[in-house]
């Protein structure tokens, strides 16, 4: 490395000239490089950007050359929230002291009205006070969740095939993730005895999600059962993510109704598709005082709560009755009724008892995997349908249609790939 030597009275100028001089051979000696201004974290190295985000810029160029895209790919409900519910955000927002900053616990309002939502429809008693975190949507409980938890290096649990969300949270998280295959032999349920050959010493968090996505399997009782006594006996606290009880199902049911779940069990839920509330991005996670005061702390730090005429139309959604989710049903079955005709017409295999808001199908055996079905159906016919390998490679040879299209769109899509005769 190069120095200066100062002489007594040099100038200033030459001297500050002399300094850039040595500054850059020294560079040039070392091989150095201008410093970047603000790198990617290397906690990001593993992610890559939401597979919707970027179908959906292919989708949005297709649709710019006038293809007319019909969109089968996402669950995002087209139905509107019950009247009253707009009706009391409109009356909420116009009032002017409703504009502040929010209770980081949510409104007692909305706790309220949780509370009185599960014990009536899962028969679970929550304190509202203690046991309930209102959350700006469930998608950002995930990640409150794995931050609260993992350390770098801890072992999170994620389903194969399942919500993608589970293992990039974990990641950024620091986790190390490991999946566990879901298969149709199983019904789709974990396989406790492959989970127990495994060596869980460092698994601290399991995220599990049922009515399940992408499949749409519902729970049984001795799953569930099976599911706690597996968390208390490895000490492992269990996620469960449960936004799809209310969409084709009859029987609506929390992991929280069961014998000494709030042990090692956290619920995640939401209004998204219950009361086609997705964009309003209201959720919740449940569970014993213990979590919630300890997720608390990770969420206070990142939000300042939810608009409270938002809170307020959400409790108001939360006292609708049976006759609510029933007309909600009623457009989905038609739908799906639609969807099975699709699906049968490309030669898919499925399963009728399905629930949530989605058809999980195999495909045929001539395709390599479903992304290849999915590219042909789109590029031929203009319609996209979900490749089931974006939920893990247990998803590979199968494809998940939405049901979030209306019907003369669905009837449309049939046709065009009727007239393009992909089957």
């Amino acid at each position: 490395m190069a120095f200066i030597k100062m002489e007594k009275h040099q100038d200033p100028k030459l001297v500050k000239e002399k300094i850039m001089e040595i500054s850059l051979e020294n560079n040039r000696a070392n091989n150095s490089s201008p410093k970047k201004l603000a790198n990617v974290a290397e906690r990001l190295g593993g992610i890559e950007e939401y597979y919707f985000s970027t179908k959906l810029r292919q989708i949005d160029d297709m649709n710019k050359a006038g293809k007319q895209v019909i969109n089968l790919g996402i669950g995002s409900p087209d139905l509107p929230p019950h009247p009253d519910v707009i009706k009391t955000l409109q009356e909420e927002s116009a009032k002017p002291n409703q504009h502040g900053y929010q209770n980081y616990k949510g409104s007692p309002v909305l706790r309220k009205a949780i509370s009185e939502w599960y014990e009536k429809w899962y028969h679970v008693d929550l304190n509202p006070d203690t046991e309930i975190l209102p959350l700006i949507g469930s998608k950002e409980g995930i990640m409150h969740v794995c931050m609260t938890y993992i350390n770098p290096g801890d072992v999170v649990l994620i389903p194969d095939p399942g919500y993608p969300t589970y293992k990039s949270a974990a990641t950024i998280a620091g986790a190390n993730v490991h999946a566990y295959t879901l298969t149709k032999g199983n019904n789709w349920f974990p396989d406790f005895e492959e989970l127990e050959k495994m060596s869980l010493e460092k698994v601290r968090l399991m995220f599990v999600n049922y009515p399940q996505m992408p499949t749409g399997q519902l729970p049984s009782d001795n799953m569930f059962e099976a599911l706690i006594a597996f968390g208390k006996k490895h000490q492992i606290l269990i996620c469960h993510d449960n936004p799809y009880s209310f969409i084709l199902n009859d029987k609506p049911l929390s992991l929280l109704s069961f014998d000494g779940a709030k042990d090692v069990v956290i619920e995640l839920n939401s209004l998204s598709k219950s009361h086609n509330m997705a964009g309003w991005r209201v959720g919740m996670l449940c569970g014993a005082k213990e979590r919630i005061e300890e997720v608390l702390r990770f969420k206070s730090n990142m939000d300042s709560g939810m608009f409270l005429p938002i809170q307020l139309a959400a409790a108001k959604a939360l006292k609708l009755g049976q006759d609510w989710y029933d007309s909600v049903n009623e457009v989905y079955r038609k739908r799906r009724k639609l969807v099975f005709d699709l699906l049968e017409l490309l030669n898919c295999s499925y399963d009728k008892s399905q629930a949530g808001l989605f058809v999980w199908a195999e495909i045929p055996v001539k395709y390599k995997d479903g992304y290849e079905l999915s590219d042909e159906v789109l590029n031929d016919a203009n319609v996209f349908i979900t490749p089931g390998g974006i939920f893990g490679n247990a998803g590979n040879k199968y494809i998940r249609v939405s049901l979030c299209a209306t019907e003369e769109k669905i009837t449309d899509a049939l046709n065009r790939i009727k007239n393009k005769a992909l089957a």
